[in-house]
């Protein structure tokens, strides 16, 4: 595999790579999305799939730099322990990349798409990373136009508002990858941000599984 899986022209709102520390181009101005490609846990993998019924609703928590999630409402097995060790290694790069004086984390078991519109996280910076199902949807800045999005598309499908723009191609990022997100609140970002949707959930692929962390700062 090449260090550099795709960078995408300058015009280009996105980065792809399959190294961590290509991340850090989250930083520069105009990237609104950065991607690092990883390969399939097979482990974490089989076990959600076995375990796809009974993983409940999902859990929200709290995490310090070098601290393992607390799993235990989970079914028990090999997959919960590698899942545990995952989290608690993309919550110490986000504490690398942002260093916060505290963050938390979603871990999402989801029947349908949480948020199925294309919109802009008002936030500054989101991490993401899929474990089972579709990841998230986004498209490319110069394919989409700012003025239909959310309650400007008059309630009119994405497909048909007139937000996406002829030619348009909706991108997909792939389970496992861990994928940075710039928000609004990002300094110097208003009116940006990465346009993004969650994917639909087909019935072989529910529930989608996905984890999201957020900085908390504090006043």
């Amino acid at each position: 595999m090449n260090n550099v899986l795709e960078d995408l022209p300058t015009r280009s709102c996105a980065i792809r790579s399959d190294k961590i520390i290509d991340l850090i181009r989250i930083f520069e101005t105009d990237v609104q999305l950065a991607v690092c490609q990883r390969p399939v846990n097979t482990v974490i993998h089989q076990w959600l799939d076995r375990h796809a019924a009974d993983l409940g609703i999902g859990l929200r928590q709290s995490i310090q730099p070098g601290e393992q999630p607390d799993l235990s409402r989970l079914p028990t097995g090999a997959g919960r322990d590698a899942l545990a060790e995952d989290i608690q290694f993309l919550a110490d790069i986000f504490f690398e990349l942002l260093d916060p004086p505290a963050q938390g984390f979603r871990l999402e078991i989801v029947h349908k798409a949480m948020c199925p519109r294309f919109h802009v996280d008002r936030v500054g910076l989101r991490m993401l990373c899929t474990y089972r199902g579709a990841g998230t949807e986004w498209v490319e800045e110069s394919q989409i136009d700012r003025a239909y999005l959310g309650a400007l598309s008059g309630g009119q499908p994405d497909e048909l508002s007139g937000l996406l723009l002829p030619g348009h191609q909706v991108e997909t990022i792939e389970p496992y990858a861990v994928a940075l997100l710039k928000g609004t609140l990002w300094q110097g970002n208003e009116g940006r941000g990465i346009v993004h949707r969650s994917p639909p959930v087909t019935a072989e692929q529910s529930p989608r599984v996905l984890v999201a962390f957020d900085a908390a700062w504090l006043d």
